[in-house]
């Protein structure tokens, strides 16, 4: 599947690099040479959830998304970690990978966010502008999904539940979750397969239970207390309909990173950028145009 891209900008040209001896599938649009924009999706999604916000940011920056490892088209190594500390430091390394040496205007949603988050707590330098889109961040999930990843999460780490967990099927279990975006028209049929297939494969269940046997659902307090460190311009993109993550996790994030904008969405969810996708590039838009601290 590939995204068009209007207009002056370029079509999304293949980018794809090698992270911790594994492949990380990337595309890029726009100038070469301009301000770099790194798009990091969300739990279940890969680079397509971008595709509405793509288009705009390409007429004037290098607009970079990648896969994730071990989602979409890249590797899904059952060797390496995938605990929240190693993954931070993996942002860096598929920088490096990139041969970007200068700050990067980063972008996260959910798992993204997370990332991002303590990416730009533990190297502020790397970073010249920060948005942060229905993430867990510094909290965590509402009651009910904090007790369904936690018990994922206890499967995976659990050798007697692992391999049990590998026959569960994962992927119609995704489908599921995801139906509504397609009833509504935000997803088509193509793109929640693009999402979520590769988990009827054993190697792709076998990955996703290993993930989870790295993560971890409680809050990290660490986060929460590093937050009046961020000095970056930075954006807080919400749907407040999201049953997953509250507004609560919002609002502490604009009130306490200093001189953060906060753009909440009331008739939208958690998959903010397919359901107001107009709203969160523009908001995207206004943190860009911003001038940057250093």
């Amino acid at each position: 599947m590939s995204i068009e891209v209007p207009g002056a900008a370029r079509e999304g040209r293949t980018a794809s690099v090698v992270v911790d001896g594994a492949r990380v599938a990337c595309w890029e649009w726009g100038p070469s040479d301009a301000e770099p924009v790194l798009l990091l999706h969300g739990y279940p999604a890969n680079h397509h959830c971008w595709r509405h916000q793509i288009p705009p940011l390409a007429r004037r920056y290098r607009v970079i998304a990648p896969d994730l490892l071990g989602w979409g088209e890249s590797d899904r190594p059952l060797h390496l970690s995938f605990d929240y500390d190693t993954e931070v430091a993996r942002v860096g390394r598929l920088l490096d990978a990139l041969d970007i040496e200068d700050a990067v205007n980063l972008v996260g949603h959910d798992y993204g966010g997370f990332l991002s988050l303590g990416f730009t707590q533990t190297h502020p330098d790397r970073v010249r502008r920060l948005a942060v889109l229905n993430s867990r961040a510094q909290s965590t999930f509402a009651r009910p999904w904090y007790t369904v990843f936690s018990l994922i999460s206890l499967a995976g780490r659990t050798p007697v539940l692992s391999a049990p967990a590998t026959r569960l099927p994962l992927a119609a279990i995704h489908r599921r979750a995801l139906m509504p975006l397609v009833r509504d028209g935000h997803l088509d049929a193509a793109l929640l397969a693009d999402y979520v297939d590769w988990m009827d494969t054993a190697r792709g269940r076998r990955w996703l239970v290993h993930y989870f046997g790295d993560y971890r659902t409680a809050p990290r307090p660490e986060l929460r207390r590093r937050l009046g460190e961020i000095t970056c311009p930075t954006a807080i993109i919400w749907g407040r309909a999201d049953t997953y993550l509250r507004p609560a996790v919002a609002t502490e994030l604009a009130e306490t990173v200093p001189d953060a904008e906060l753009t909440m969405l009331d008739d939208a969810g958690h998959w903010v950028m397919d359901e107001r996708p107009d709203d969160v590039t523009a908001a995207l838009e206004r943190l860009l145009a911003r001038p940057a601290v250093g």
